[in-house]
Order: structure tokens, then C-alpha cells, then sequence
């Protein structure tokens, strides 16, 4: 592709057929909600918007015969704000995202990566099926899938990855390829979990699981400031039922803290959801708040959530994966929280099915950790102050999830991809994308 120059004024080439009415440039009243990330502004020389596969090979063309920067977008929702840029080019994927059950029986499901996951829930949902698949149904299918996805059924699912059967991509030189175990095995390894940098992945096939309404609960606890709180929560997920995943969140309390726990039982059986729930009512100083209910997956992962991305959510994040919390990485966690008086701080149980998975079997190679902590300071220009809170906690962790964190580099790409995963990762980016077309990081 040759060396990349600024273009902040491009002046583009003309628009292949195949491309007419898809390329929105500068002066089109569709750019104001293209053109950003939800966590930074930025200002493309263009976006285009390809509806099928052949239009992905004419837009990846298109955007290289300009020799301007290329970004890949699905949803938007990266915190490393990789699927835009300034003066270059975005590929935008949101009209490539058709849901389909390509058979009930094995619960085999084509989704197209532009898709959201608020609208795969409430395709699914008729047909009582279910992927676990992050948080908010506004993210994107491609981003959150080909760097793991961590949701909240993560404990009795697995990661979204760990169900994905076959990939369809077109890699840098326009190629069209179908991977899975069989076919371009190397490839298939690489993008579930290291999916940037390999090509533009245009849809999945991913085994969905059965499910009807699940448990939720939310539980509101005093957290005691040494961190037995949490360490008493690690230490009951570790052994907890499976259809159990839980989110605790440290929020201020008095002159304290408080641990607002976020419990999802992947099972309509009240039964199962009280007894799975109740051990958590007592690891905390007292008991504060709770509720628990059932509801459906969509209610969680919600079509109501679609909205653009304008910027809107300015944000510094890291992360550490960490097996069962010690009392000392608990007390380390309580000391970040109180270093980060404006922030958003998440402790996400792990392990489960996630641990089953053997951590050669894909690039996400994390498959013995039991916590994932992930924290975020507001705004963007914080990442001093987040830094500083963090490193009390850095000599516990031990990994990262690539898709919360939102500086990528050397040291974060070593955290998210350690010793030979890594290496094989660089060396499949350098083989299947030789040029550096899709380069987000390092090579």
C-alpha cells in the first residue's frame, strides 16, 4: 500500500459502480452520524457503507486506491476508537447485519458482523436461543466477537468466540475466505480473539444456546475497605454454579464504599436462581438493597439500546485479568477505587465453560483466570491519574481482554496475547496481511 500520507482534505477518486450512494463523504448529510466512535470524534475523508461481501471487496479496493489510512467499523462501541480515523477512509459495516437460524436443531446461527447484539438477542429470541455477547445491545457483532466476548452468561456459555463454528473475511488483497476447523485452520485460530489486523470479517456462524428467561438480581452490599467483600465474592463464584455470572461494581457509600453486585442465572428455575443468588446477600458488611426477579435476555441485551456514536463517551480504560482474588489483590482493587474518585470500575467473574477451553485452542489464551477488573476514568485525559491508581494492582494481574483497553501498544498487546500466542499472532497479521492495510497495532 506504500506509505500513508495526511488527508484531512482528500480529494477522493470516483466512486465505483458498485459503490454509488454508499460513499458518504464530507458534505453529505448522513456524516455527522458516521464519522465518530462513542468514545472520540474524529473527521474521515469518507465513510463507505457496503451492504454485501463483493461491495466489502469494492470498498476495500476503493479505499486503497486512494492510499489513505483504512479503518473497520461493526459497531463502533472499541474504547480504542480504532474503527475511525482522521482523513482517511471507513469501512462501515451497519448495513451488512442480517441475523439467521440456519438450523434449530443445532442452533446454528449466520450473523453478519454489522450487526448489533441488542438486535441478535431479539432475533434469537423467538427461536429461545441466546449468545452470550457483552453488555449493551448497541455494540457491534465483529468488534466485540473477534476479540473474545465476555457477556454476561460468560460463566455457562463461554466466550462468544468459543462458539463461533466458521468466519467469512476478505483479507487485504481482496480475497474472499471461509475459515473454520478445516479450512484455513491458522486463520480461524487468529481471528477468534486477535481478529484485528487479519482482514474485513463479514459475518460468523456461531452455536447458540438454548434459553428462555433468565435470573437477574441486583444486590447492594457495604464493602468493607480492607477487601474482604470481594474476596469473599471470588471465592464463592469459584465454586458457584455455572448459570451464575456476576458483575460487582464499587461505588461510593457515606464515607465508604458499597459493592453493587449485578447477578444473571442463565435459568428460568427460581429455585436455582435464589439458591445460585443467596450466598451473596451474605459477603459483605451488611446487606443493603436487593432484588431479583426474572426477565428475558433481551431485557439485558436491548434493541432499545441502538443508538449513533457521536463521540459522546470520552474514557480512558485498562484491565487485569486475575485468578481467585487474594486478600491482597482484593485490598489492592479497593485502593484503585479509592484513587479514581471519577470512574467506572467493574469486577466481572470469569472462569466457568471460559476455563474449559484449552488456551492454545484459540488466540484468546486466558483460560485460567477466575476475575476480569476493568477500569475507567473520565475523561479521555485522565490516563495519568488512572495509571497511578492502578499500580497497586499491577503485580496481581495476570492477562488482559483486548477489547477494555483502550491504549493499545507493545505493552498491552504482551498482556492480551502472552509469549507464543503473541508471536504466532504477529506472525499470522504478517502473513495474511503483508502490507499493513489493516494495521491497528503492533506487527
Amino acid at each position: 500500500m506504500g506509505a500513508r500520507r495526511p488527508a484531512a482534505r482528500a480529494r477522493l477518486g470516483a466512486a465505483p459502480e458498485q459503490l454509488l450512494g454508499k460513499i458518504v463523504r464530507v458534505d453529505d448529510p448522513r456524516y455527522e452520524s458516521l464519522r465518530s466512535t462513542y468514545t472520540a470524534r474524529f473527521r474521515p475523508a469518507a465513510v463507505l457503507l457496503p451492504e454485501s461481501t463483493p461491495e466489502v471487496v469494492a470498498a476495500l479496493r476503493f479505499a486503497r486506491d486512494q492510499g489513505l489510512p483504512l479503518a473497520v467499523r461493526s459497531g463502533g462501541h472499541g474504547l480504542a476508537g480504532n474503527s475511525s480515523n482522521n482523513g482517511g477512509i471507513v469501512v462501515d459495516l451497519s448495513a451488512m447485519n442480517r441475523v439467521e437460524v440456519l438450523d434449530r436443531t443445532s442452533r446454528l446461527v449466520r450473523v453478519e458482523a454489522g450487526a448489533r447484539w441488542g438486535t441478535v438477542a431479539q432475533t434469537l429470541a423467538p427461536y429461545g436461543l441466546a449468545i452470550s455477547s457483552g453488555d449493551h445491545g448497541n455494540v457491534g457483532v465483529g468488534g466485540l466477537t473477534t476479540g473474545g466476548g465476555v457477556g454476561w452468561l460468560v460463566r455457562h456459555y463461554g466466550l462468544t468466540i468459543d462458539h463461533v463454528r466458521a468466519v467469512e473475511l476478505v483479507l487485504a488483497d481482496g480475497t474472499t475466505v471461509r475459515a473454520d476447523a478445516a479450512h484455513e485452520p491458522d486463520l480461524f485460530w487468529a481471528v477468534r480473539g486477535a481478529g484485528a489486523g487479519l482482514g474485513i470479517v463479514v459475518a460468523f456462524e456461531i452455536e447458540a444456546m438454548e434459553l428462555g428467561d433468565i435470573g437477574y438480581a441486583q444486590v447492594v452490599l457495604e464493602a468493607d475497605e480492607r477487601g474482604d467483600t470481594l474476596r469473599r465474592w471470588s471465592e464463592y463464584l469459584a465454586v458457584a454454579p455455572r448459570e451464575l455470572t456476576t458483575v460487582v461494581t464499587p461505588a461510593p457509600y457515606g464515607t465508604g464504599t458499597a459493592a453493587v453486585v449485578t447477578a444473571v442465572v442463565a435459568s428460568s428455575d427460581t429455585t436455582l436462581v435464589r439458591s445460585a443468588v443467596a450466598p451473596l446477600l451474605r459477603i459483605g458488611v451488611r446487606l443493603l438493597d436487593q432484588r431479583i426477579q426474572l426477565a428475558p435476555y433481551t431485557a439485558l441485551v436491548s434493541a432499545a439500546h441502538l443508538h449513533p456514536n457521536i463521540g459522546q463517551q470520552s474514557v480512558v480504560t485498562t484491565n487485569g485479568l486475575l485468578p481467585t482474588l487474594t486478600a491482597d489483590s482484593a485490598a489492592a482493587i479497593m485502593a484503585v477505587a479509592a484513587g479514581l474518585p471519577r470512574s467506572m470500575l467493574q469486577l466481572r467473574s470469569v472462569g466457568g465453560a471460559v476455563n474449559d477451553v484449552p488456551p492454545d485452542a484459540t488466540a484468546y489464551a486466558h483460560r485460567h483466570q477466575q476475575a476480569l477488573f476493568v477500569a475507567s476514568a473520565f475523561p479521555a485525559q485522565q490516563g495519568a491519574l488512572l495509571d497511578t491508581a492502578w499500580s497497586p494492582l499491577a503485580p496481581h494481574v495476570d492477562g488482559a481482554y483486548v477489547n477494555f483497553e483502550s491504549r493499545p501498544d507493545s505493552a498491552s498487546f504482551a498482556r492480551a496475547y502472552p509469549g507464543g500466542t503473541g508471536e504466532r499472532v504477529l506472525d499470522l497479521r504478517n502473513r495474511y496481511d503483508p502490507e499493513g492495510v489493516f494495521r491497528t497495532g503492533p506487527r
